[in-house]
């Protein structure tokens, strides 16, 4: 979501006033210490799931096979061969009355290494399986007769009851794509946005990089990726967001929105103790590795490494580059309201308090009187300053509120009480739901915490809306623990009649602590000057949330396309209406089928985009050739989503090759050439992961709205999209008020328009088309005549509950 701004910024974070920062080592070293510090991971996975008796696998295995083994034994049969007298041979003699304890010491170590040595083989198939990716290139509805024995096997080896890790020692590693390939495909890539002349140009200096300096690169890539665990992951994360020195707020963090068209309760406090409840009870689940792992199509496991930092997690401003702090565990969160902070305790003797006792908490809190103190209010303001400010006045806050401020860093997560409401109202829809937007993603700029893992945001009409900082994660992971929180809050623990949390209030537990700030004098400056940057930062953001209720993914796949691709052409087709060019369009797609993988660039706008939007623009050109021209385009996109999965994308390959370049100090004007692009138009689909919590075909309206992030360039957009249910899909899009050639309200026109457009180019969307028009309508105005008559509706609530899929 909010990477494509951080991948545009990543050169400056290596520059200074001074000139290029130099990276400390040579890049042996560092490939040295990514493996080193990948294998500390793999131990520390190793050791946890070790002492929750699901590595290598469950107790019950091993004594099972024990058990085999002893019978066998005692019916004079030597599963051994030999092996088991050996042993006993080798271990020390403590005379005869022990001997039957050599055999079942014998037994124990032989089952032992048979246990280890059957589960080896099973990671080393499974891995196999896992490295075939030629089923996604096939029709989920016409699998061939290998894709289907594939999934057989990997069913197989997969075990009866995979948890949430059980995968992670399986996945095959990102592989290295040949630079030749990658160097063709992002050549391609550019054509349609450069000159002649300018590609003629880029095209020398490739080929100048691909004769002098990328084999050279290259090799180290390929070092780095028999030796770490990934060979990109670590330094994306390190110098794409860590050593960024922007202000989190807009270029960072991304937000995700609660229901649209209903609120469950009014009630803030309630509403916050079974958000905060259903939270920790995500966290319990995730621990104790009670979340089934995701399954791509549901055939093909993920990468769940991000998963285990969603909760205490923090990051840490550093003066050249920051860090991720993550605790094992957290009993506390934090919280703000009206300028204050407060230390609330999540567990009892008793274990996790309770949703009504929690909600009990946050009322003390909304009713406590007292005044914030002087400066106090603001304090949060340095969390959206530049990083390298925020970690100087950072020391001062360590020696002189120490204790305050491990509260918060040390929180589970941080919880913002606002004093305004907010949501969509009948009065004005449109106007309230770009307010939501813009009060989620930027708020008031103090009002929250940007450096933790994510913002619980509760307003004073019930409505819930989460502010995510990005570097410890990409958005499909505090989705699926929105989802999770959104269905169990709701459904699973629901509320009384009086809108209040199910339960009793709990009289005898202590009111919430106020964390004191003593503040020295010279941080008042501070807390000033960032205040003032990040209300100019928010105020520059233009918001703009639109529900498009014509259609949905329903009449896509009638149509036989993929809906990503239906809407990514739509995309290419309202921006060259705004704009009246082509740009870099940037998407992005995940890369979770590799061990720590995490994200590849799409680049959206190819030849066949361009080739099908000047059809559309031309009005001799008729309907069949356009939807031709359409269908071209869809099916390149689906190629150049599939390859970015499957690791053979561009932008991730190249962006290792260029710090690899760095470390060597070997000066390459190709990969120069390739990191200061800029990217008017980033988007990004908020995908819909837990269907089953949801019934969306009968409440479509009880499912979360998505979210949203900033624009990429301060000349561009960022536009996000969800398919709510079957009928509805609902579109975030962003710009910078301060530029002249972006407006986001305008640019959501065009979006209406240009699906409407190519709606209309299908047989089904021409009997849409005659059955929204009436006898003697005219023309909207825009290319193919699509009437527009979207509505605002409230729709009935729920009385049914969907089943919980973890019981």
């Amino acid at each position: 979501m909010a990477e494509a701004h951080q991948a545009v910024n990543f050169m400056p974070s290596l520059t200074s006033d001074r000139g290029e920062v130099e990276l400390s080592g040579p890049v042996w070293q560092e490939i040295y210490l990514s493996g080193l510090r990948s294998w500390k991971r793999h131990l520390l996975r190793f050791w946890n799931d070790f002492l929750t008796g699901v590595f290598p696998a469950t107790p019950l295995s091993w004594l099972f096979l024990f058990s085999a083994i002893q019978l066998a034994w005692f019916l004079q049969l030597d599963p051994s061969l030999g092996l088991m007298e050996k042993i006993k041979e080798l271990l020390p003699d403590w005379g005869g009355q022990h001997h039957r304890l050599r055999g079942v010491l014998a037994a124990a170590l032989f089952a032992s290494c048979l246990w280890g040595a059957l589960i080896f083989t099973l990671h080393v198939a499974l891995r196999l399986l896992l490295s075939y990716h030629g089923w996604l290139l096939e029709p989920h509805e016409a699998m061939s007769s290998t894709t289907k024995t594939w999934l057989a096997l990997v069913r197989i080896f997969s075990g009866r009851h995979p948890v949430l890790f059980s995968y992670q020692r399986s996945l095959p590693r990102q592989p290295v794509p040949s630079v030749q390939d990658t160097v063709r495909k992002y050549l391609e890539s550019v054509r349609p946005v450069l000159s002649d002349e300018d590609f003629d140009w880029t095209t020398g200096l490739a080929q100048e990089f691909l004769k002098l300096q990328a084999s050279l690169l290259q090799w180290y890539l390929w070092l780095k990726s028999w030796w770490a665990s990934n060979y990109v992951s670590d330094w994306w994360e390190e110098f794409v967001y860590l050593r960024s020195r922007n202000s989190l707020m807009v270029n960072s963090n991304y937000y995700m929105m609660d229901f649209l068209y209903v609120t469950p309760t009014p009630l803030q406090a309630a509403r916050a103790g079974n958000a905060v409840h259903a939270l920790l009870l995500y966290r319990r689940r995730l621990n104790r590795q009670e979340i089934p792992p995701n399954l791509l199509m549901g055939m093909r496991p993920l990468c769940s490494a991000q998963y285990e930092k969603i909760f205490n997690t923090t990051r840490v401003p550093g003066v050249q580059k920051d860090y991720i702090r993550h605790l094992q565990d957290s009993r506390h969160v934090a919280v703000f309201h009206r300028g204050r902070f407060f230390r609330v305790g999540t567990h009892s003797p008793n274990g996790l308090l309770s949703p009504r006792a929690l909600e009990q908490q946050f009322q003390r809190i909304l009713d406590d009187p007292s005044p914030a103190c002087p400066h106090e209010e603001h304090l949060a303001a340095l969390t959206a300053a530049p990083r390298g400010m925020w970690a100087q006045v950072r020391k001062s806050l360590k020696t002189q509120a120490a204790q305050a401020l491990e509260a918060v860093e040390g929180a589970a997560f941080f919880v913002s009480l606002v004093a305004e409401p907010a949501g969509l109202t009948r009065e004005d829809p449109a106007a309230s739901l770009d307010a939501y937007a813009h009060a989620l993603l930027v708020g008031r700029g103090h009002d929250r915490w940007f450096d933790k893992s994510f913002t619980l945001i509760v307003f004073s009409n019930g409505k819930l809306g989460l502010s995510v900082e990005h570097s410890w994660a990409d958005c499909p992971i505090s989705g699926h623990m929105w989802e999770f929180t959104l269905a169990t809050e709701c459904f699973q623990l629901g509320y009384s009649a009086d809108g209040h949390c199910k339960g009793r209030p709990d009289p005898t537990l202590p009111q919430p602590q106020r964390l004191q700030w003593d503040l020295p004098e010279q941080v008042h400056l501070s807390i000033s000057l960032a205040l003032r940057g990040a209300e100019t930062l928010s105020s520059n953001v233009d918001c703009h949330v639109f529900p498009f209720s014509h259609f949905g993914k329903s009449f896509i796949k009638r149509c036989h396309l993929s809906p990503d691709s239906f809407i990514q052409m739509a995309l290419q087709l309202a921006h060259f209406r705004d704009r009246g060019q082509f740009c870099l369009t940037y998407e992005s797609a995940m890369t979770r089928l590799f061990l720590e993988g995490r994200t590849e660039t799409v680049r959206s706008c190819s030849r066949e985009a361009c080739d099908f939007v000047r059809a559309m623009e031309d009005q001799e050109k008729t309907d069949p050739q356009c939807l031709a021209l359409f269908r071209v385009a869809v099916e390149k996109h689906q190629a150049l989503l599939k390859a970015a999965m499957c690791g053979q994308g561009v932008d991730r390959h190249l962006f290792a090759l260029y710090i690899v370049s760095r470390f060597l100090h070997v000066q390459s004007p190709f990969l120069a050439q390739v990191h200061s692009e800029q990217w008017p138009l980033s988007t990004s689909q908020i995908p819909v992961q837990q269907t089953q919590l949801f019934d969306v075909h009968n409440y479509p309206d009880y499912v979360s709205s998505g979210g949203g992030f900033g624009p990429a360039d301060d000349h561009g957009y960022g536009v996000s999209y969800i398919f709510m249910g079957d009928d509805m899909i609902t579109f975030h899009i962003s710009s910078k008020k301060s530029s002249t050639k972006t407006d986001s309200h305008r640019l959501g026109q065009h979006i209406e328009d240009a699906l409407l457009d190519v709606a209309s180019l299908f047989q089904a969307g021409q009997r849409l088309k005659r059955r929204r028009r009436g006898p003697g309508d005219e023309d909207s105005g825009h290319r193919r005549g699509f009437i527009s008559t979207k509505t605002v509706d409230s729709k009935a609530p729920r009385t049914s509950t969907p089943a919980d899929p973890f019981q």
